[in-house]
């Protein structure tokens, strides 16, 4: 009851681009798609995943894609709001209501919807898994039996963590003290942030 009271008052509030988002709600509700209020503004869904949102703002209002990097974008109207940090989401903004292509509009709703049926996904960056063992820290563990068999019962990210702690320091001798603070550590089976966890 609460979204649906906030979700009209987001249409009902008196704004310059009031008519405006209207009339993008109004091809919205054309698609096959569920309209859901989420982070103060209405979103769109296909099986509970975000499509796109209907959003204002000071200077414009608009539509953006969730996937809409694979928006085939006919009319190059699309623009990455957050260059570099984004590489999935799609906006097209508006200034007037005339500025609308209501045609247009519902047809990249429709692909927009299309995408997510098909399961259409960015793929997340994948980091490296591969564990690099700073030198410091493996001449310790190829020297002493026990200290290997207690590092490598910690998990891949626990042994990250103090691969990283070491590899970080700028300076010889801050590795080195580093090092000492977690050979002990290692030892008695204690992970370098368990204390914050």
């Amino acid at each position: 009851m609460e979204r649906e009271k906030s979700l009209e008052s987001f249409f009902e509030k008196e704004h310059p681009f009031k008519s405006g988002i209207s009339h993008l709600r109004d091809l919205a509700l054309q698609t096959d798609s569920v309209e859901t209020f989420k982070w103060s503004i209405p979103v769109y869904t296909v099986n509970g995943k975000n499509v796109f949102g209907i959003g204002r703002f000071k200077s414009h209002f608009g539509v953006w894609f969730f996937n809409g990097s694979f928006l085939s974008d006919p009319k190059k109207v699309l623009r990455n709001a957050q260059e570099g940090k984004t590489k999935g989401m799609r906006h097209w903004n508006f200034s007037t209501i005339e500025d609308i292509d209501s045609e247009g509009v519902l047809q990249y709703m429709e692909e927009a919807v299309s995408n997510e049926k098909k399961g259409l996904k960015i793929a997340p960056d994948k980091k490296s898994k591969e564990l690099i063992i700073p030198d410091l820290l493996q001449a310790q563990l190829e020297a002493d039996t026990a200290l290997n068999t207690a590092f490598t019962s910690f998990s891949p990210y626990k042994q990250r963590e103090f691969c990283e702690f070491i590899s970080e320091a700028k300076q010889e001798k801050t590795k080195f003290r580093r090092l000492e603070k977690i050979l002990p550590m290692i030892q008695n089976g204690t992970g370098l942030n368990d204390a914050y966890r």
